[in-house]
């Protein structure tokens, strides 16, 4: 599964639809596999974000898509919905949550089917370019749709670029 094929897919889609992409998100991290061989391996991810459906005081929520891939070869790729809290001093929280598509490597990385959900929280700083960094943790299972669902957990560093 390689990624950047991933990211021209959502990237056509989020643009050609009404709601028009003006972010992206790229992630580094470690991932942590609890299937039969626990497992750590690195991880990337990007993520392309509509402009917000719902833009409140301090809340808005966007229309999403993500692609991950660990350094193994499993991959993910899926669409939901992101949103974001804005907090004093320029701090934020985010949250996304995205069902999709996954692709295990091996055993491993087996989370039991092919349908997975990644919901992420993190907590960042948004720069005075109006960039944002951030720290999350997300996980993907099949929220026991499947008879095994071992789940993966991801701690990752987020840098967000609007445009």
């Amino acid at each position: 599964m390689k990624l950047l094929p991933i990211l021209g897919i959502l990237a056509t889609v989020l643009t050609a639809s009404p709601l028009a992409a003006n972010e992206v998100v790229l992630s580094l991290g470690n991932s942590r596999f609890h299937s039969t061989q626990p497992l750590v391996e690195p991880s990337i991810s990007a993520e392309i974000h509509s402009s917000p459906f719902y833009q409140g005081t301090r809340f808005s929520a966007r229309v999403m898509g993500v692609a991950t891939l660990h350094s193994g070869g499993a991959g993910f790729i899926g669409i939901g919905l992101s949103g974001r809290w804005e907090l004093k001093n320029n701090l934020f929280i985010e949250s996304s949550i995205a069902p999709g598509y996954y692709n295990a490597s091996g055993i491993a990385t087996s989370l039991g089917s092919n349908f997975e959900i990644r919901s992420l929280l993190g907590f960042g700083l948004k720069l005075q370019s109006g960039d944002r960094v951030s720290i999350a943790v997300s996980h993907k299972s099949n929220a026991s749709t499947a008879s095994r669902n071992p789940g993966v957990n991801s701690l990752l560093i987020r840098y967000n670029h609007s445009f």
